[in-house]
């Protein structure tokens, strides 16, 4: 009987220390999850913020709200130098994104806006 309630012990508390991490980490995670790579810019605005991914050539991009939750009118938008944007703008909780581009060695320029606020790059990662 002692044996069962060590390992009963032991069950619950992995899974409330891989709870606890979850909850710790989750921006972390959720990045990993929608951009491949490594985040290499991120762009603050008064309303949220746009996270910029590279991997190899190419580079993903999306824009997420200060606050989650009810549907507001979100965009993501990344270009090549040389090349049209990649766009994707609507009503949306969580994200505008991701989108991606090749880029190969070019300057890229990183919009997003969340309801009224806004941020553009201009040219980086050149």
């Amino acid at each position: 009987m002692g044996a069962l309630r060590r390992r009963v012990a032991l069950g619950t508390a992995v899974l409330t220390v891989s709870g606890l991490l979850a909850l710790a980490a989750p921006g972390t995670a959720q990045a990993a999850l929608v951009c491949p790579g490594r985040e290499v810019v991120t762009l603050p605005f008064s309303t949220g913020t746009v996270h910029v991914f590279r991997r190899g050539e190419y580079i993903c991009a999306y824009t997420a709200p200060k606050r989650s939750g009810a549907k507001r009118t979100m965009s993501v938008s990344v270009q090549a130098r040389g090349n049209r944007p990649v766009v994707d703008r609507g009503r949306y909780t969580r994200r505008a994104g991701p989108v991606t581009v090749h880029a190969g060695h070019r300057c890229v320029r990183v919009k997003g806006a969340v309801g009224g606020g806004s941020v553009s790059s201009g040219w980086i990662l050149c």
